[in-house]
């Protein structure tokens, strides 16, 4: 919290700090999951791929249900306490939340087990399908505990546990799931589909079992009752937010599958897989250590202002020149990372990363919400925008058939971008600074000139945006390095050629 109160620049370094240990992490998970990807799109083809995130959806909308929203609230409530020095109220939260998250799975898997057959036939319109929705039920309690676990990890800010768990996790899921599709095919998808869940929950279990033991080892039913009470009070809300988000998901890909078939469905998948996890390097930082360093100073309205506007602007820094990139070789990421049968991808993906430009700039904002408790505003406004993302899929998909859902998820973030700002602004009387407007403006206007440009060609896109790349990623390391305050002759130079550019252009 000391460096919050600083100058600023303390407060960058360990946001840089949790970003690089969190995004590298990210970074190798990503690579295990392009590898993951490719050999499932290879042996299943488009079909199979668009059945894994269907199965994957349903999974998630179930365990989302069953967890009540705990592992945000749990986050929230040892984030809290911690910055106030409340040692026994952590203990009880911990307890609170490690007791509550087995029960919850527990109801969680039942239910889910017992209403196997009518979600096969109302949300996958495929009776056949029963059998394997019922596994599922495993994959929906151990998400639920698994969950707590990250939560606990998170709340006590333990980055470096938490970037061990991705790795792990990710390699173990891949190797599992990888094998079970290469051994038995179609019939290894429910293992592949469970690994991620499974492995999740044995490394969280592992690390969060080594936190230090904080507040009194022995809490009164009283003390566990009132945390039981917070936690389902701010995590319902946010339960509910989180399923509206994957049931509108759910829904479009039910649309997609009963408009277009499941080669679309398959097409739709590898592009919103793409889309949700190259910038996960700057969007997992922002969970692990950004929320609960927000949440220890969201009632100082000035720092917490501060900090998200120095969030804000590492984040654009670290992923201006990937979403760039991607833009201009969006076929090509589809070829090495898929098969040519996915190429019919490439528009929906473009347009998903224009929404992630968006998005890239309202995640601060966001948690914002989170981090003042304000369940109900998060849920109606999570609902309102996935509810306006499923309306626009539903009227432009006869009309632009697959590229809609892409055309819809821009818009989406178009709109949720001055609800953030209305919000935040009503909150804690959140402005973004003159720096942020202007690296933002600067984004928005590249990304849609290129995306423009490759509507043309694609070859010259991918040179022009290559080489836009390219210049915002030398401008943003000049700008990071000044903000990290690195050292020795590189660091130094860098920071003269960056204070040069600066003065030239205030000069102008």
């Amino acid at each position: 919290m000391s460096n919050i109160e600083g100058n600023g620049e303390g407060s960058h370094q360990q946001i840089l700090r949790t970003t690089f240990i969190i995004g590298g992490a990210s970074i190798i998970n990503i690579l295990i999951g392009l590898v993951r990807m490719k050999l499932v799109a290879v042996i299943l083809g488009p079909a199979g791929v668009g059945l894994v995130g269907l199965l994957n959806n349903v999974m998630t909308a179930g365990s989302n249900i069953a967890a009540l929203g705990v592992s945000n609230s749990g986050t929230r409530q040892i984030a809290e306490a911690r910055g106030h020095g409340k040692h026994e109220a952590i203990g009880a939260a911990r307890k609170g939340l490690f007791l509550l998250s087995v029960i919850l799975a527990m109801a969680g898997a039942a239910a889910f087990l017992l209403s196997s057959n009518m979600i096969a036939k109302f949300i996958l319109a495929d009776e056949t399908l029963a059998d394997q929705v019922r596994w599922l039920a495993i994959g929906v309690a151990v998400t639920v505990i698994a969950g707590s676990q990250r939560a606990l990890l998170t709340g006590f800010r333990r980055v470096g546990d938490i970037a061990k768990v991705t790795i792990i996790s990710s390699l173990l899921s891949a190797l599992v799931g990888t094998s079970a599709i290469y051994m038995f095919g179609d019939d290894g998808l429910l293992l592949l589909v469970l690994a991620a869940p499974i492995t999740g929950l044995l490394t969280n279990s592992y690390f969060s079992a080594r936190l230090p033991r904080v507040g009194k080892s022995r809490n009164s039913f009283l003390q566990i009752k009132e945390q039981w009470a917070a936690l389902i009070r701010i995590g319902s809300a946010f339960m509910v937010a989180g399923l509206s988000v994957t049931l509108g998901q759910l829904a479009v890909r039910t649309m997609v599958q009963n408009e277009l078939g499941v080669d679309s469905l398959g097409h739709f998948q590898a592009a919103w897989s793409i889309s949700m996890t190259y910038i996960g390097f700057v969007l997992t930082a922002m969970g692990t250590d950004y929320y609960p360093r927000l949440t220890s100073v969201i009632a100082d309205h000035e720092k917490s202002t501060r900090l998200v506007n120095e969030q804000a602007e590492v984040a654009i820094l670290l992923a201006g020149p990937v979403l760039v990139a991607m833009i201009s070789l969006a076929p090509w990421v589809i070829r090495v990372m898929y098969t040519e049968e996915f190429m019919a991808a490439t528009s929906v993906l473009r347009w998903q990363i224009l929404g992630d430009v968006l998005k890239i700039l309202s995640w601060p904002m966001g948690f914002i919400i989170l981090a003042c408790g304000k369940g109900k505003i998060f849920m109606i406004k999570e609902a309102l925008v996935m509810g306006f993302f499923v309306l626009l899929v539903w009227v432009l998909l006869p009309r632009l058939g697959l590229e809609a859902t892409g055309v819809a998820f821009f818009a989406m973030y178009l709109v949720n971008i001055p609800i953030l700002i209305y919000v935040s602004r009503m909150l804690i009387g959140f402005k973004w600074d003159s720096t942020v407007k202007k690296l933002a403006i600067q984004l928005v206007i590249v990304a849609i000139a290129i995306a423009m440009l490759s509507g043309y060609s694609d070859i010259n896109a991918a040179i022009v945006g290559g080489g836009s790349s390219i210049v915002l990623g030398y401008l943003s390391v000049l700008r990071l390095s000044q903000l990290a305050d690195v050292g020795g002759p590189a660091g130094k130079l860098l920071r003269k050629i960056y204070s040069g550019k600066a003065g030239k252009s205030r000069n102008e």
